[in-house]
């Protein structure tokens, strides 16, 4: 399997994608005005200490206060030396109001919760994560051969200061004990400095920030099985060569330098990310997955879409899902889904085919480093697993909740709002002693106040007794309305009609007239356009002449040139 990453510097952005045989499945964001947050550490003070919760809130200096959990709070030395006996302990027992407290952020702020944090602070390095609070050595699980795993765990247990621990990364597969030392050596002279800055610093403090993110890629995520690192800054490349200079000088040859200035583009990243916003994704044989993300869970939903198979339905059923659960599980990674994931694969009847799409599914996830585990099908036919969740998906990063839907993702009816907005006019027509009342609407709505040939219209005049000039307005929102009186005659039509007898304009042809095929249908701010002989030049741009204007549309002819 090819790997490649490619980074990618802007002025206000810098963005990393990793991809898998040329297909991008994992992207990062880091933008200077939101910076990544989890693995800073932080000098706080206690701010509450709930015992109904069992936890506390302390004051670390952002915007909203950090949540500590109780088993986050237990001081690690005391879980190493007396076991279990430390967890039934109580949050008041451990933390005080006002009490003050070194804590990792080990969980972005999300969505209206503060991040979560820790007083487990861990720190780590290219192959180690140095743990200063606990006595402890810990071996990657990825690392899967006995016979390594001993001969780590015993040279980490040579190096480890006295007193603290570590865990072994899985890029420390095959990696010797002066490897082991540098990145100790590195690690605890980081953490005297944190100790320093704590001890000497105001609360709250930001003690320890973590490196940027072109640098905790080449931490985390740029090791021997990556093909290629391409990066589209200068700068950026000869800092990472020099950085590997000092962590892993045989990576360099992997290190590119590539300065086109739309590289995402050139790699089909950018429209990766563009796919990644939207609920639909096609799969190539032609069925497609439906993804939803709500607030407790995500739900998958798949179809078979356009396909319809070669041999039999079970087999068709079963392609779809095999394709699907290997899609499914790229789009989790691309779209950095975390929490509680519900998948409704199509029903399958034979237990082997359903085993057959959970093992596909369990083997590409293994590809993710973010931990995920598969729980089964349920009775219903369901798919159940959870995927950590650590920072903001893809889409809280790029996108906001719709500030006209609010993030519900739908909005009234044409019909719906068609009946709310005559109720309203009729409650104007009732206040009001002005003759004249003026009604703004987005385009669709007011075309349906109107009615075919003005039926509408006129049926809500006979009803009001008013006269009601109805103009469309293509910036309203379309569940927006504004109904006013207009009390002085001589201005009526200057407000309400935005075309006059003789004018020029330059329209687009939208439609033939439904009842005089030989015209065309233009409109100008909602206002329709009846264009004489246009209907032959429908999707067409022309000069036409207003000739005539009522209070409902205005016939116009097209300009000879």
């Amino acid at each position: 399997m090819l790997k490649e990453i490619v980074v990618n510097v802007g002025e206000e952005e810098t963005r990393v994608a990793v991809l898998e045989d040329r297909v991008p499945v994992e992207i990062y964001i880091e933008r200077s005005v939101n910076q990544r947050l989890v693995g800073n550490i932080f000098k706080g003070r206690v701010e509450n200490v709930l015992p109904g919760m069992q936890a506390a809130f302390v004051n670390i200096g952002l915007e909203k206060n950090a949540f500590l959990y109780v088993e986050d709070a237990i001081p690690a030395r005391a879980l190493d030396g007396h076991g279990d006996s430390m967890l039934g302990a109580n949050i008041c027992d451990i933390l005080k109001q006002g009490q003050e407290v070194l804590v990792q952020i080990v969980k972005e702020p999300i969505g209206t919760k503060g991040p979560r944090v820790t007083t487990h602070i861990t720190l780590p390095g290219r192959y180690l994560v140095l743990m200063p609070t606990v006595d402890y050595i810990g071996i990657s699980r990825r690392i899967e051969s006995e016979r390594e795993r001993e001969r780590l765990k015993e040279l980490a247990s040579r190096v480890k200061p006295e007193g603290m621990g570590v865990i072994v990364r899985t890029v420390a597969e095959g990696v010797d004990e002066e490897e082991f030392r540098q990145d100790v050596g590195l690690l605890t002279k980081l953490w005297r400095k944190v100790l320093s800055r704590a001890a000497h610093g105001p609360v709250p403090n930001l003690v320890h920030r973590d490196l940027e993110l072109v640098q905790r890629i080449l931490r985390d995520v740029f090791t021997e099985d990556v093909d290629r690192l391409i990066l589209d800054s200068r700068y950026e490349y000869e800092k990472v060569l020099d950085l590997l200079d000092i962590t892993g000088p045989r990576l360099k040859l992997k290190v590119f330098l590539d300065e086109r200035d739309s590289i995402f583009e050139e790699y089909g990243i950018e429209q990766e990310i563009e796919k990644a916003l939207k609920r639909k994704v096609w799969l190539k044989s032609g069925g497609y997955l439906v993804i939803d993300q709500a607030e407790a869970l995500t739900a998958v939903d798949v179809n078979t879409g356009k396909y319809v198979g070669t041999t039999n339905l079970e087999d068709t059923v079963l392609k779809t899902n095999l394709e699907a659960a290997r899609e499914i599980a790229r789009q989790l990674r691309l779209r950095n889904i975390g929490g509680i994931v519900i998948v409704d694969f199509i029903d399958m009847s034979r237990e082997e085919h359903r085993q057959e799409v959970v093992r596909t599914l369990e083997e590409e996830i293994k590809k993710d480093k973010t931990k995920t585990n598969i729980l089964g099908i349920t009775q219903l036919g369901l798919v159940e697993m959870t995927r950590k969740k650590v920072r903001p998906s893809l889409s809280e990063v790029i996108q906001k909740p719709c500030p006209y839907c609010d993030g519900k993702g739908r909005v009234l009816s044409e019909e719906t709002l068609g009946i709310s907005f005559k109720n309203q006019i009729y409650n104007m027509a009732r206040q009001t002693t002005a003759k004249t009342i003026l009604v703004e609407a987005n385009p669709v709505v007011a075309a349906r106040l109107i009615g075919s040939g003005g039926a509408n219209l006129r049926d809500l005049e006979n009803k009001t007794g008013k006269s009601l000039y109805i103009r469309g307005v293509a910036s309203h929102h379309i569940e927006s309305i504004v109904i006013r009186p207009l009390h002085d005659n001589e201005q009526v039509q200057a407000r309400t009609l935005p075309v006059k007898p003789g004018e020029v304009l330059e329209v687009k042809v939208e439609e033939p007239h439904i009842t005089n095929i030989r015209d065309g249908i233009a409109r100008v701010d909602g206002f329709i356009l009846d264009i004489e002989g246009g209907g032959a030049l429908v999707g067409e741009t022309i000069p036409v002449e207003v000739s005539k204007v009522y209070r409902t549309y205005a016939k116009a002819r097209p300009v000879r040139t």
